[in-house]
Parts: structure tokens; sequence; C-alpha cells
């Protein structure tokens, strides 16, 4: 087996003549009829027993070639790429050109190979690094969620039910007089106001009793399922429970019950410096991804088509993966959007774009720069990665190849050299400063009709951190063998 040529014939496109020799081809025919003679009927043998010269003659002279072939040139194509010191973007185009048995065989193979670039002017790089100071909306909400967990539900006996009031109902649904699938219910927990429910079947118990047994009429959206949009329905209800959610006084002994500290002002002062660390990371994290843009535009050749398809198949595959974590999945969602994943696909397509230039920039630059990975860097990420997955240093070893994983460290250290020699302008976002409560002060209670300090809807992000706050994508210029990861683009 052996590379007999390499040629290139197009920017980034190489044909192989690679050939395999008659004593491995013969080898290789022998192992796919021991393979298959167990499935093959030849009349007067027993299953299994048919001679190999007997099937052939039988059922031709190539009956195993194919098999035999497709065992055989995978690792004599390796081995010719490797040969051709050819770096591939893409699975080969296998073409077999001769076939024989005295002769062995002959295939080509067409091959993408990495594109060659150029970057300039990426020292100095212009980025502005805006860091939002913590404000009393910010202080405020946290403790507010945190009340919020922390609420105590009590049954309310004594009113009529109220808009943000939790019920517990049984209910009915009838369109055209005829009871349909999922709309009934025992003991059902509701939220007036939560919206979880058809337009205007929430509003309808309000002002209702504990017992009382009333209808609730109602139209299905248009965005409905087919067999129910549009359609009037009417619901027979009847009110079983009317609960609050009562929420606690924020004052020291709740400090002392939902945290280490003492008082209310230590307890507020950890949270304004954890939120404020939050913040420069995901300002850290933007500036990141203004850098990462930047040089993605610099990038100047000829990229495959094929890098940034398999880039966006990469990213729908991981945004699939979260929606199945979710119990969803692409086609769902996508039906959901009111779209296709050929749709998607196309909303994907920028990121992709970004991300393989961003990476094909900086693995320039790390050449260019001389840029080396020691052991130690080796080791060190090798730690990082085990103490992220709870396993074994050398588990990790096992499942991540050293090549990967050094790659991914060339092209991170290329990006802080870039970001080093960058010039970044600092500001700050904003003037107010957060104040601490004071140490009596409560919050409304949800039984009397109000609701805590209103915070601000939040806007979608691809990853939330624990507490609520949005967890700032990094740029797929730093990204690992373990995780790829891309730009967010709203702020907080």
């Amino acid at each position: 087996m052996g590379l007999v040529s390499s040629n290139k014939v197009e920017t980034n496109k190489y044909e192989l003549i690679v050939t395999i020799d008659a004593d491995a081809f013969e080898a290789a025919v022998e192992k796919a009829y021991r393979k298959s003679v167990k499935k093959i009927s030849v009349p007067g043998f027993r299953p299994g027993k048919a001679p190999r010269k007997m099937i052939e003659k039988l059922y031709g002279e190539g009956v195993f070639f194919e098999d035999a072939v497709n065992d055989l040139y995978p690792s004599a194509l390796a081995s010719a790429v490797e040969e051709a010191k050819l770096e591939l973007v893409d699975r080969p185009e296998v073409e077999i050109t001769k076939i024989e048995k005295a002769d062995g065989v002959e295939f080509k193979a067409t091959c993408i190979v990495k594109p060659e670039v150029e970057v300039s002017d990426y020292k100095g790089i212009k980025a502005e690094k805006t860091v939002k100071t913590v404000t009393d909306e910010d202080l405020n909400g946290e403790l507010n969620k945190m009340a919020d967990r922390n609420a105590r539900v009590v049954s309310v006996e004594d009113r009529a039910a109220e808009n943000g009031d939790i019920t517990v109902i049984d209910f009915e649904g009838f369109v055209d007089g005829k009871a349909f699938d999922g709309g009934k219910a025992e003991g059902y927990v509701l939220k007036l106001g939560s919206g979880s429910f058809i337009p205007g079947f929430e509003e309808q118990i309000v002002g209702k009793n504990i017992g009382d047994e009333f209808d609730v009429n109602v139209t299905f959206p248009e965005e409905y399922t087919d067999e129910l949009k549009g359609k009037a329905a009417v619901f027979k209800i009847k009110l079983h429970e009317i609960k609050v959610e009562e929420l606690p006084v924020l004052d020291d002994d709740f400090a002392k019950d939902v945290s280490e500290f003492d008082t209310l002002a230590e307890f507020t002062e950890d949270i304004k410096n954890k939120i404020a660390k939050r913040k420069e990371e995901m300002a850290e994290a933007d500036l990141d991804a203004q850098i990462s843009d930047k040089l993605a535009e610099l990038v100047e050749g000829e990229i495959p088509e094929c890098m940034y398809e398999s880039e966006i198949d990469y990213q729908m595959q991981s945004f699939d993966q979260r929606l199945r974590s979710q119990g969803l999945n692409l086609d769902t969602y996508a039906k959901y959007m009111n779209s296709t994943t050929t749709q998607m696909r196309d909303m994907f397509r920028d990121g992709a774009v970004r991300d393989v230039n961003d990476r094909l920039a900086l693995e320039k630059i790390a050449a260019e720069e001389k840029v080396i990975v020691e052991e130690a860097d080796i080791n060190e990420e090798y730690d990082k990665l085990a103490k992220a997955y709870g396993a074994e240093v050398d588990k990790i070893k096992s499942d991540y190849l050293t090549d990967s994983i050094t790659k991914d460290l060339v092209v991170r250290k290329a990006f802080e050299a870039v970001k080093n020699a960058a010039e970044i302008t600092e500001e700050k976002a904003e003037k107010k400063t957060a104040k601490k409560p004071a140490a009596k002060k409560t919050t409304a209670k949800k039984a009397d009709g109000e609701t805590a300090e209103k915070k601000p809807a939040a806007k979608k992000t691809t990853a939330k951190k624990a507490d609520g706050e949005t967890a700032e994508k990094k740029p797929a210029a730093k990204k690992t063998a373990t995780k790829k990861t891309t730009k967010k683009s709203d702020e907080e």
C-alpha cells in the first residue's frame, strides 16, 4: 500500500492516487469471505461450509471485493494523507479506479485541505471594555429573588381569589358541548396572572370563592392546535383552595437563615461583590468577543465552504442537545418558532463563519508569533478538565487527545497575545451605585395582592448561571477540546 501521487488541482483541493498491493487485497478478500460465508446459501453445502471458489463461481469473482476494499481503504488513505503532509477539513471523496486480483487496488481520493490565510494588522486592535456598576435595581433584584425562593405558602379562606394567588381547581373543557382530549384535570395548581392558561381563563377565576362552581368562557387562539384553534370553549370549574406566597422580612434573621452571615448588611455586601464580579466577567467576555469579531474580519484567503457547513452542523447539534435536556428537540423547537431546520441553519451561519475565520486567524498568528505550549500547560489543562468533570486525570487523558488539547492551548495563547497588544478603552456604564437596604425593610406581601419589587424582564440567553444572572459566552477562539462557545449578542 502506498501513495503514488499527490496533485493540487484547485485552491485547497488535492487529488491523491493510492494503491493497495495484491497480497494485502487477497488477505482482505479472504477476511471478507470468512465473515460472510455463514450468510451465503450454496446448494449442496451446509451453511458456513461452502468453499470460497464455489461462492465466487456462483456469484461472481468480485462478490467479496466491495467488503475487502471498504476494510482496506481507510488505513491506506490515512497513510497517504500523512505521507502527502495534508491537513484535511472534510471527508475525502474516494473513487476506485482499478481493482484486480493480480494487481490489487488503485483509488483516487479528492481531498479538501485547510486553507492558507493571511492576517494583517492584528496588533493594536481597538476595542472597548464597558463595566456596569452595581445598581440598586441589581441588588434589590437579587434580594427579592432570594426572598421569593424562601417564601412560605399559606392558605386563605376569608376572601375571594385575587390576581397573584395560587389556586387549586378542578376543570373540564367542552367545545360544542363535547369534552375534548386534554381538557380535564383535578386538583390542578394554577397561579392567577401567570399567563399559563388560555387568554381570559385565569381572569375569570378572580373574584370567586372557595367552593364556588362556575363556567369560564374562552376562545382558543389561532396559534393553538389544529383541532381547537379559534374555537369557543366552556370550562366547568370548581375552586377548592386559595393560597398566597408570604415573603420573609429582609432583616438579620433572614440573612442568618439563607447565608453564612450574621447581619443583613454583611449579606448584602457579599451579594454586591458577587454581582460586581459577574459584571466584570461579562465585560471581559464582551471585550474578548469584540476582539474575536475583528480578528475574523482580518482573515484573507479562500476558505472552503465545507468548513462553515461543518461548524453549522456542530452548533446545531450542540443546540439540539441543550434542547433535549429541556425535553425538546430541534424539530419541535423549529415548529414552535414557525421555522424549519433549513431556516435555522441560516440563522447559525453568521456565527459559524465568525468562529471558523477567528480560529484560522489565531492559528496563523500563533505560527507567526512562534507560540509554544509547554508540557506544564498541558498538564494544567488536564487538571482543569478533571476538576470540571469530577474525574481522575488519567481518565481525562484517555478521553482527550493531547494533540487536540495542545492545538487549543496554542490558539488560546495566540488570542492572549492579540488581546495584550490591543488598544482597549475602559469606561463605567452607570453612575448610580447600590445602596444597602434598611435592616428592618420588608418586601410587600403577595397575600395583600401586591407584588414584590418589580424586576426587569430577563433577556433570553444561551446559558444561565445558578442565581439567575446570565452567563456571557466566551469567544470561539478560546474554546477548548471539551466545550465550544459562541458570542453572546445581548447585554445583561
